[in-house]
Formats: C-alpha cells, structure tokens, sequence
C-alpha cells in the first residue's frame, strides 16, 4: 500500500484553490479582472476621443474677450470719453489677447491696473497674466506689469505716472490657466494610469501564484496522523506532536517505503552518515521514541524485524 499526499481543501481560500471548484473560481475572478479593466480603458478611451478641449479653450475665449471689452469701456469712461469705440478683441496667440481703440488716449497705469484686475476678477479669470501697453505705431512696448496669485511674483512699475495721449494697442497674455478636469489630456492620464494598475496587479498575482503558501507545503497522511517533514512534526486533530530532526529524517523514510522492511544499515546509512560518530544503539532509541508518538492510532505499527531492520505498518 501505497502513502499518498494530503490535497484536501480546507474551507479557506488559499487552501481552496487546490480543488477544481476553486481554481474554476480563481480563473472566473482573473476574467472577471481582465473585464473590469478592459471596460475601464474603453469607457475612458471613449471619452478621451470624444472631449474636446478646445471647446474649453473656445470658452475661456469668449469670457476674456467679454471681460477685455467691459475693461477697455472702463478705461474710455475714466478718461471722460463716452463716444470712441472700443474694437474688436484680437486673439493673438493661445492665451494672449488684443485690446484696441478707435481713437488716442492717455494712459494711467493705476487705472489700467485696477480695471483689469477688477474685469478679470468678475469674469473669474486666472489671477497670473502679464499686460504689455504697446505703440500702435512701431510695436514698441511703453508700459509692462505682470500679475500673480503669488503675491511674491507681483510686478507693478510707475503707478502714478501718466503716459501721454497716443494710440495705444494693450496686450494680455494669460500665464497660468486651470485645465478643465474633463481636458483631453486629463482623460489621457487616466488611461495610463489605469493600464499601469492593470499590469501592476497583474505582475503582482504572478508572483503570488509562483511563491509557495505555507499551507501548501509537503504533508503526509500516516493513518489518522498527518506528517509534516518540512516542519518536523506530527499533527493528529488539533494536536501537534514536534519531531527531533532524526525522529523526522526516520520517519520519512518509513513513511516512503510503508510495509515494507528497511535493513539497520540502510537507516543509518541515510541518517547518520555525515554525522561522522554513530552509537549502536541510537537508531533503537529513535524508534521507541516514534513508536511512543505513533501509538495513538492502532492502524500504524511500527515493527522490529529481528536481525534485519524495522517495518511501517499501515492498515487498511
């Protein structure tokens, strides 16, 4: 008769993966992964396709222009002129903008400032831009500040020097903006993020599948005993009988070749060997200490064999 390993499934998931319900259900749950990942890259991919961010830009657009137009009224109005027209609002560059007259005027940077910033403010525009009040005539720039939401970064020079009456063309370039959370390319982050947990977790339960469970390690059914060798014990319902590194090397060898007589010299061959000193009468030892830790179950009998060795007997 033949001593065959333990498989049995105990009611616990690591365990239950070794029967053929379980591993059908460990395969279920991987596919079920692979759907709920697929559907999150597709469903993200989808929408990465379909938004569009320069309807955001489109947007942003029309509120700088409604706000640069109510400004520039301001800015007409401060200088006692309630008839010149305020012309069309030039989109020079994404983010910079035109702002220009239909007549001279003067300029006073702390107006300027101020009307902008309260224009801006309304629109609920960003706080960073810079302002650069340029001559129509030879582009050059006769008046720059720049705006922060970082108090540090201010620029502000000449408040309260009044530039002269001239035509004067004033750009706007916006230095920061707030994405809209839905922009292609916060779409596009988020399918990579997702395929990258996807691999993560992928590599991850490889490596788990490759590593041996504790539980999962070598066990022997010897009766109504269970024999460990890895952990050098026995183990019989709840009880755990612990085993000497010989008792255990001896016991596996019995326990690889049940009912069947082991010669004295092939036992301590294979178990004292490398040991260099051997004493007569401590294979003898050894086996009347496994027999003791065996006699719970009458079915096992550990037997002498009068001059050629010992003998594992196991009832059917």
């Amino acid at each position: 008769m033949k001593v065959k390993m333990s498989k049995k499934c105990k009611r616990s998931v690591n365990d239950c993966k070794k029967s053929l319900n379980c591993m059908f259900f460990t395969r279920l749950m991987s596919k079920k992964k692979v759907y709920i990942y697929g559907s999150l890259v597709l469903i993200t991919f989808f929408f990465w396709l379909i938004s569009d961010s320069r309807a955001n830009d489109g947007e942003f657009s029309e509120r700088v222009k409604v706000s640069l137009r109510e400004a520039g009224n301001q800015l007409l109005l401060a200088n006692q002129d309630s008839t010149s027209l305020v012309l069309p609002i030039v989109e020079l560059g994404k983010g910079k903008y035109e702002l220009s007259f239909q007549d001279q005027l003067p300029m006073e940077p702390s107006h300027l400032v101020a009307i902008l910033k309260e224009s801006f403010q309304k629109s609920e525009l960003p706080d960073d831009y810079r302002v650069e009040v340029v001559h129509c005539k030879d582009e050059e720039v006769a008046y720059s500040y720049e705006m922060s939401s970082n108090l540090e970064n201010v620029i502000i020079p000449c408040i309260g020097r009044t530039m002269p009456i001239s035509c004067y063309e004033i750009d706007v370039k916006f230095t920061k903006r707030t994405a809209s959370f839905f922009s292609k390319q916060v779409f596009l982050y988020l399918l990579i993020f997702i395929v990258v947990i996807a691999l993560l977790d992928f590599v991850l339960n490889t490596r788990k599948q490759e590593q041996p469970d504790s539980d999962e390690k070598e066990k022997y059914v010897i009766g109504s005993f269970y024999f460990f060798p890895e952990q050098n014990k026995l183990v019989k319902a709840a009880a755990e009988i612990s085993l000497s590194k010989k008792e255990c090397e001896l016991l596996a060898i019995f326990v690889s070749n049940p009912n069947q007589i082991i010669k004295r010299d092939e036992l301590t061959k294979k178990v004292w060997e490398d040991n260099g000193v051997f004493v007569g009468r401590s294979l003898d030892t050894y086996v009347s200490k496994l027999r003791k830790k065996l006699k719970g179950d009458d079915s096992i009998k550990l037997s002498n064999v009068h001059g050629v060795g010992y003998k594992l007997e196991i009832k059917d």
